[in-house]
């Protein structure tokens, strides 16, 4: 049997309980804990393996309860615009790998930052400078907004005369064409009905990509918000090689346009992730979104944005019909994923999990609002009663320029002062679990956890936090981002679960340098993650 010895650090136990110093992991399952219990346990083995701490921290590895993984790992191919700082450089970084590849009939990349710009507005005759006899598609980094040049607005058949569709927006020039961005699902459908699918090979390629991205991180488990069909046939195919690396569930995405013909499929896609009996791989969820976001003025208000004395977002699904849809899903026995981030898109989730709970009857099914950047004061107590784990991304709490150039425009000065109220939820009894939505925002954990536990820049701004009402204490943030989204996953369920250490527990875990509980917020942000462990066994080291 393989055992491992850990000792000379902090061991986390979690918020409510004391750390350990010691721990005994055999078979990639923990065996012993305390350096009494650890050492004897021990001795009952021919061969340990002996991890000394060094005075660091071991914790267990952090789950990311809402990303794209696919999506992450494609931003490696294309143009690499995302560090671009101006409208310049990423007509620059276009031209230059357009040059370079010749060969690639539709030039695609992400992810730009949407502030550069006023109020979001990109021009296709600025991608049309860099290239202007091949369709260009950039995709905005909140993932809700793609840039095009002319080319790939002519090849989608978008012109003056193309009415907006269902569920889309196409912002317009003064005489009515296109400007050059499209908006939500309905108007970049426009686009990639017509763009050449992807190569298998290359998604393949990007989820491994991702996951060793998340293994740096000392993630080892992600729920993945957003799967269509040939997201599922990635999935399969790199579990039936062994190319997985890490935990993922997959959470079928849910389309009011086409809703009538997905539950089925969806089914059945279960079925054949459940039939392949993979240890890191589940399809137990299904994602809605209720809105789009706040930038773009498609996050569902209850109040009209300040742009406009009517305007009030865009709601996903009309009427009842997000309730009717969860009620659907709920009853198949899939898990809630709702999407929703202005304080109406909120309302309409939690009206629809409570309409599920009174028409399917109780049961062990942990429904999750994802984002919940803005919730009315009526609503916040809800969380608590009706069971909903709110999945906030805490890197998103700060006053950076999304915040300041995009967001607090559209709100004003009271609504945003009322975003992200995280401990407020957690103190009224409410569940909070953490994601990154990686690659809209960064997927490194301690960088989330250090605006969780300041509400400040990595410049320290402002001095004391910005609404340190909401500021979440280190303990309760660090389980945030591990326990709490372990829960979220159900794992406390399996043969050997995980997210806490405990006897019996899978031994997914990290290896930080230094006790978060001892650091400042610029110094959590930038330490080291100095091993990551699934069931026992090292998946990342950075020694």
């Amino acid at each position: 049997m393989a055992a491992t010895h850990f000792d000379n650090g902090t061991i986390w136990l979690g918020a409510e309980q004391e750390p350990s110093d010691a721990l005994l992991v055999v078979d990639g399952v923990i065996a012993a804990i305390g350096s009494a219990d650890a050492a004897s346990r021990a001795a009952e083995e021919s061969e340990v393996d002996h991890v000394d701490l060094e005075g660091g921290f071991l914790m267990p590895s952090f789950g990311d309860g809402h990303g794209h993984p696919i999506f992450g790992g494609l931003e490696a191919a294309g143009p690499q615009v995302r560090a671009c700082e101006s409208v310049e450089e990423i007509v620059a970084e276009v031209r230059r790998y357009a040059q370079a590849h010749p060969e690639e009939e539709w030039i695609v990349g992400a992810s730009y930052n949407g502030s550069l710009v006023d109020g979001g507005l990109f021009d296709a005759r600025w991608l049309d400078e860099a290239v202007a006899d091949r369709p260009v598609v950039l995709r905005a980094w909140d993932y809700h907004t793609v840039w095009c040049n002319s080319r790939a607005l002519e090849l989608a058949g978008i012109t003056a005369e193309t009415p907006d569709p269902e569920l889309g927006e196409i912002p317009r020039r003064d005489d009515g064409s296109p400007l050059g961005i499209l908006r939500e699902w309905g108007a970049v459908d426009l686009v990639t009905a017509v763009r050449p699918p992807q190569d298998e090979s290359e998604r393949l390629a990007a989820l491994q990509r991702a996951a060793a991205y998340f293994r740096e991180r000392g993630v080892t488990w992600v729920q993945d918000a957003w799967v269509e069909p040939a997201d599922v046939e990635t999935y399969l195919a790199a579990a039936m090689r062994d190319l997985l690396g890490i935990r993922f569930n997959l959470a079928f995405y849910a389309d009011p346009r086409h809703f009538a013909d997905q539950l089925d499929h969806m089914v059945a896609s279960r079925r054949r992730v459940n039939e392949l009996g993979s240890p890191l791989l589940s399809a137990n969820t299904v994602k809605f979104f209720a809105d789009g976001v706040i930038e773009n003025e498609t996050g569902a208000l209850l109040e009209p944005y300040c742009s406009s004395l009517h305007n009030h977002g865009l709601r996903v699904w009309e009427g009842d019909t997000l309730a009717e849809a969860v009620c659907a899903v709920d009853a198949a026995g899939f898990q809630i994923h709702i999407h929703a981030i202005g304080d109406a898109a909120v309302r309409q989730a939690l009206d629809a999990i409570e309409t599920a709970i009174r028409i399917n009857g109780p049961r062990d099914r942990r429904p999750v609002i994802a984002h919940a950047q803005l919730v009315d004061a009526e609503d916040l107590g809800r969380f608590a009663r009706l069971g909903v784990i709110a999945n906030m991304q805490p890197l998103w709490a700060q006053l950076d320029s999304l915040m300041t150039v995009l967001t607090m425009p559209r709100l004003g000065a009271e609504r945003s002062a009322q975003q992200y109220r995280m401990r407020t939820i957690l103190d009224d009894g409410g569940l909070l679990a953490f994601g990154s939505d990686w690659p809209c925002s960064s997927g490194t954990p301690v960088e989330g956890l250090a605006v969780a536990i300041s509400r400040q820049t990595e410049d320290g701004e402002p001095a004391g936090g910005w609404t340190p009402e909401e500021i979440v204490d280190t303990p309760r943030a660090l389980d945030a981002y591990s326990a709490a989204v372990a829960h979220q996953a159900f794992a406390d369920l399996g043969p050997a679960p995980w997210g806490r250490i405990h006897l019996g527990a899978s031994a997914d875990l990290i290896h930080l340098d230094a006790d978060p509980r001892q650091l400042t917020a610029h110094q959590l942000a930038t330490t080291s993650i100095r091993t990551t462990y699934l069931r026992g066994a090292v998946i990342h080291t950075s020694a």
